[in-house]
């Protein structure tokens, strides 16, 4: 174990990135996943067909063809693309790569979690929707007070599953440099490489330690969520 000790910085460094990426395209896929569902389950035609081509687009497409684009097709795009650059972020120094990577992990998960969140909308009964339209409200006002909160309570076990696969899939980052956990495992392996396997056992332990905690997470929602209906 003394790799991982001697170097125990590099480690912690190295699962803080991890969790930043982790954290940064969770968000940004909660929030473009949850758009692209409501258009997929909205009363517009041609809305619902682009949300359908884009879900089917990203879903079948290998995340690591998505990171190659990104690091290098994008840049290569004028100005669209400009904004991908090093920038500085509360005072942080914010790479590139770390960019594109967030983008990538991004338009791939968000494609999940709008099938997760079309999933729990459909569990609804229709009567529901067809009441608040009854009532006067209009789609988004249904979906805002009436849908979403139902659904929500259905979607938990499916984004705790797309949650935990976009945790594992920051390691594909590694291919481009990130610092991330898997880069440093990957670094360390091939400077002690007496110790490989212990190496590789305690960033195993990380990961596990990150899916863990997000399947707890996940299980005091569901039953939160429970008692509250």
């Amino acid at each position: 174990m003394e790799a991982v000790f001697t170097n125990f910085d590099e480690y912690l460094k190295a699962f803080g990135l991890t969790l930043a990426l982790f954290a940064v395209s969770g968000v940004a896929s909660l929030i473009w996943g949850l758009v692209l569902a409501t258009l997929r389950v909205g009363p517009v035609a041609v809305m619902r067909a682009a949300a359908a081509v884009y879900v089917t687009l990203f879903r079948n497409t290998p995340l690591l063809v998505i990171f190659i684009f990104m690091a290098v097709a994008a840049p290569k795009l004028g100005y669209n693309f400009r904004f991908v650059e090093d920038v500085e972020v509360f005072g942080w120094n914010v790479s590139a790569f770390f960019v594109r990577s967030c983008i990538a992990l991004t338009l791939y998960t968000s494609a999940f979690v709008c099938e997760a969140f079309r999933s729990g909308v459909n569990a609804v009964p229709v009567g529901q929707a067809e009441a608040a339209r009854a009532v006067g409200m209009t789609f988004m006002q249904s979906m805002r007070h009436i849908v979403l909160p139902q659904a929500g309570r259905a979607v938990i076990p499916p984004m705790a599953s797309v949650e935990i696969a976009l945790a594992k899939n920051t390691s594909v980052a590694a291919v481009f440099g990130i610092a991330e956990a898997t880069a440093t495992m990957r670094g360390l392996n091939n400077d002690h490489a007496d110790q490989r396997i212990q190496i590789f056992i305690l960033f195993a332990i990380g990961y596990i330690v990150i899916v863990e905690i997000i399947s707890l997470l996940s299980h005091l929602m569901e039953r939160r969520s429970r008692v509250a209906y």
